[in-house]
């Protein structure tokens, strides 16, 4: 049973790092409400929009996993993007730790299938906040017009409840599956994370991957592809 947060969950760490200019100023600009929750809220949703989803360019360095990167960047996959919401929460004085669970995302390309060999998306993150004497689940990875686009309920919070992936997307289709919990962290354990994917991704560079190229472009083709095929 979960008890009160830890003073970690309030204190910047390495890659929650919300004692970041970029993550200060975020916070500042963003957090609006009257209370915790409703600060909360409009944090989960300047990160998750104002951050494009893209799980092409990915750095598993240290300095790449940093929540204040992904602000800067204005854009992030699921891991860095739950850690700039963490890293924002905690600077506008909300505790917050990031979490993980094994999925089967079935929103992939072929180029992320082949480099992957997999739809085990491994260690997909999420932002645990405390509200109203209680932890929970935020996940802000697929911004709206991802969702729009591809015919995905987006994923909305509301402070009371916990956020976490559909298992069907609008149509009826199979969507998200989470398959193992790996629970929560002060910080992203970036070692864990890079054995888990030494293991299920042998083929997947584990520096800087350098891709270039546009996921939303690439998804879309290939559904269209699909819905003519």
């Amino acid at each position: 049973m979960d008890t009160r947060p830890d003073p970690k969950t309030l204190q910047p760490a390495a890659m929650v790092d919300s004692d970041h200019p970029e993550v200060i100023a975020f916070a500042q600009a963003h957090a609006r409400g009257s209370d915790d929750r409703e600060r909360a809220v409009s944090l989960y949703y300047a990160v998750r929009d104002r951050l494009r989803y893209d799980p092409y360019r990915i750095d598993l360095s240290v300095h790449g996993m940093k929540g204040s990167r992904a602000l800067a960047k204005g854009y992030g996959w699921c891991v860095p993007k739950a850690a700039a919401l963490a890293a924002v929460c905690r600077a506008a004085g909300i505790p917050a730790r990031v979490g993980y669970a094994d999925v089967r995302n079935h929103l992939s390309t072929e180029r992320m299938r082949k480099n992957m060999g997999s739809d085990l998306f491994v260690w997909h993150g999420y932002t645990d906040i405390w509200l109203d004497g209680q932890w929970l689940k935020a996940t802000p990875a697929f911004n709206i017009e991802l969702c729009e686009r591809f015919g995905l309920l987006p994923l909305e919070f509301d402070g009371r409840a916990d956020s976490i992936y559909h298992p069907f997307d609008k149509a009826g289709n199979r969507h998200m599956e989470y398959v193992t919990m790996h629970g929560t962290f002060d910080d992203v354990p970036l070692q864990q994370i890079l054995d888990a994917f030494a293991v299920h991704y042998p083929n997947m560079p584990l520096e800087k991957s350098g891709q270039e190229g546009d996921f939303e472009a690439d998804a879309a083709r290939e559904a269209a592809a699909l819905r003519s095929g």
